[in-house]
């Protein structure tokens, strides 16, 4: 058995859904606000931004996609992009690791009740020690405007 992994998801998620959305002519601003800010820019390729996608979970493949934007001026002339995943898709494939829907059965038997409470004894009735008494002045005065 190996030891449990954390699922590491990084960039931004893309649908085919905003991808649509983007035509030739939006403003970058535009841009912006259908997909969020890219991933990736660049000082050398200003009229350039990556939007880049990995998902890593582990017994599974990773998930790496991408897409880019490509702007003249501060106008969009064109994208290019993987295949990229519709909503739906994207949410069923994060639960993907289920593999069974079924409900496991959560009633224990009488024996087996018995068996806990003998195993695990209830404690007697605990006293705490009383809160030593403290006077803190108020916060604010009364009456006093807010």
């Amino acid at each position: 058995m190996s030891p449990y992994k954390i699922d590491v998801l990084q960039g931004n998620v893309v649908t085919r859904e905003q991808v649509q959305i983007l035509r030739p002519g939006l403003s970058k601003a535009q841009v912006r606000n259908v997909l969020g800010s890219p991933l990736v820019t660049s000082v050398f390729h200003g009229d350039r931004w990556d939007y880049v996608f990995t998902f890593k979970r582990q017994g599974q493949e990773a998930q790496q996609r991408r897409l880019t934007v490509f702007f003249k001026g501060d106008v969009l002339e064109r994208h290019e992009a993987d295949d990229l995943p519709s909503e739906a898709e994207f949410v069923s494939s994060l639960d993907a690791r289920r593999g069974s829907k079924e409900v496991p059965f959560l009633e224990a038997t009488d024996a087996q009740l018995k068996a806990f409470q003998s195993k695990n004894p209830v404690p007697a009735a605990v006293t705490l020690p009383a809160a030593p008494a403290t006077n803190y002045p108020p916060l604010e005065t009364p009456g006093a405007a807010r």
